[in-house]
């Protein structure tokens, strides 16, 4: 999460007038990536991280970029207070996709799945047993990804909405529900979490565990609990270096681990 918010900022900070461009080419390196999942599915692991690192990689440099673009275009302020920017332009516009984010969950909860949160709703409004898969299983890649999207969007947009002070407000009881709600919620996650065995399907469920924690990371940070590094990578450079580090190192662990393992059992 840090390193997909830093990717935004220092795209917007080192290419400037060129910004868009760069953004189109994380966009377009998240579709290398999915298309790439495509072709090792069956090593549900590793197209499991390439639908994960294409969901990140498209929603930074396509989806966000894009509410970047329209707020300039109409030049939208910041919103600010006591003189400092608390939301940027861009996030003021992003709550105009509320309807098109109920849509998609529109399609998902009337479709056959196998996500849970969508399956319980089935089963409280009494569709589930109608609902039966009349298709293949879809690609490990693609779910990972828009699995990834669907989260992020959704509790952008959750945020978004309790920051708003026609509808609550940062220090409004609601934000702190949300906030320690979603430590809790996140905290429940993990226990199940660490039982899980797959490699491929803890990854999977790790997207919504991180990303509901992460909602009380983003809120410490609005109340100035402490300060976001995340957003000054050029200032936190040394810190963001080392996240970086540690996740290629565990990403190439994975893989070296994987191929020691499976050049052994071809040995034996």
């Amino acid at each position: 999460m840090p390193i997909g918010h830093a990717l935004m900022v220092l795209n917007q900070q080192l290419l400037l007038d060129y910004k868009y461009t760069g953004a189109f080419c994380i966009g377009l390196l998240g579709v290398i990536a999915l298309r790439s999942g495509f072709s090792v599915d069956k090593k549900k692991s590793t197209a499991t991280l390439l639908g994960l690192l294409a969901g990140i990689l498209v929603w930074t440099g396509w989806i966000e970029f894009s509410f970047v673009w329209i707020a300039e275009k109409i030049g939208t302020l910041p919103l600010t207070e006591n003189g400092t920017v608390v939301t940027k332009p861009e996030y003021l516009i992003m709550p105009s996709s509320l309807g098109l984010l109920g849509t998609f969950f529109l399609f998902y909860v009337f479709s056959y799945n196998k996500c849970q949160f969508f399956n319980w709703i089935q089963k409280q409004i009494g569709i589930k047993k109608s609902l039966k898969s009349k298709e293949k299983s879809k690609p490990i890649a693609l779910v990972t990804f828009i699995e990834t999207i669907m989260i992020l969007w959704t509790f952008y947009l959750v945020l978004l909405t309790v920051y708003d002070s026609d509808i609550a407000g940062d220090k409004h009881p609601v934000t702190y529900i949300t906030a320690f709600g979603s430590l809790l919620w996140s905290a429940y996650l993990i226990r199940t979490l660490v039982k899980i065995k797959k490699f491929d399907y803890a990854i999977r469920y790790a997207v919504p565990t991180v990303i509901i924690f992460w909602n009380f990371v983003e809120i410490l940070g609005r109340w100035n609990v402490f300060k976001e590094i995340w957003i000054h990578p050029m200032e936190f450079w040394l810190e963001l270096s080392l996240l970086t580090f540690v996740l290629i190192t565990c990403i190439g662990y994975y893989f070296v681990s994987s191929y020691y393992v499976k050049t052994k059992f071809l040995v034996k």
